[in-house]
């Protein structure tokens, strides 16, 4: 059983393994994101979360899903087009995954599973889901789609993890 995001391999938005133990001592913010809902504006804010402090090592995952409303029906390549063009996303985007049902990613799974995330598991519920990885792969903070990227719970959030 998988003990951190680090023993994960996902696929890039463009098709190609990377295994997150590449993201080793760095801290990440794990979103599901969509490019045709409500809370697709967060992508301004995950941006600059991005920007802010990518220095000191927080690196912003986008996982697009299709799961809540239809609202990601796009192929990777139209999704990595729309982030790049109406948004400027620079972060690192990866193919499209379930997140519920049989076809759930391996990641999401062990994400959402109450026994390998006994702090922050449970199902997500919607689109832009974020998941705080601390830099040994550990998940140390959950936020939902409805909090703002640029919260300061989640500002304080990364920067605790930053400093440890």
């Amino acid at each position: 059983m998988s003990k951190s995001v680090h023993d994960f391999t996902v696929q890039t938005i463009d098709g190609k393994p990377k295994p997150l133990g590449d993201y080793r001592g760095n801290v990440l913010l794990i979103v599901n994101v969509a490019s045709e809902c409500g809370y697709t504006p967060q992508y301004e804010g995950l941006e600059a979360l991005q920007e802010k402090y990518r220095s000191q090592g927080l690196r912003v995952l986008g996982f697009p899903s299709n799961d809540f409303g239809g609202q990601e029906p796009g192929t990777n390549d139209a999704i990595q087009q729309f982030c790049t063009t109406r948004f400027g996303v620079t972060f690192d985007m990866f193919a499209k995954v379930a997140l519920k049902g049989s076809e759930v990613a391996p990641l999401y799974d062990w994400l959402q599973n109450p026994e390998t995330n006994p702090n922050f598991g449970g199902a997500v519920p919607w689109n832009f889901n974020k998941f705080l990885i601390g830099k040994n792969g550990e998940v140390v903070g959950r936020f939902l789609h409805k909090t703002d990227p640029l919260a300061p719970e989640v500002t304080a959030a990364i920067e605790e993890a930053l400093r440890a």
